[in-house]
């Protein structure tokens, strides 16, 4: 038997035994574990174009948040 399976079965056993709020606290622990991360799910090119973006921000090819909004400020106003 795999190290995993029989963790599994004393797991399962622990859990029959175990009071509400130890059943909670490792329902939400496992539940975390599942969350969902967007990432996963965006194509590959849009992958790319971020991942290219953040080593343009790193290396200093930014453009300061002031010029762009002095540059776009008239589709800011009312």
């Amino acid at each position: 038997m795999a190290p995993t399976d029989l963790l599994r079965k004393q797991v399962k056993k622990y859990i029959d035994k175990a009071d509400d709020k130890t059943v909670q606290m490792v329902f939400a622990m496992l539940e975390a574990e599942q969350q969902y991360d967007f990432w996963d799910e965006l194509p590959e090119t849009i992958k790319e174009r971020i991942d290219e973006a953040i080593k343009q921000a790193d290396s200093g090819q930014l453009i300061p948040h002031e010029e762009v909004m002095k540059k776009y400020k008239k589709w800011l106003t009312k």
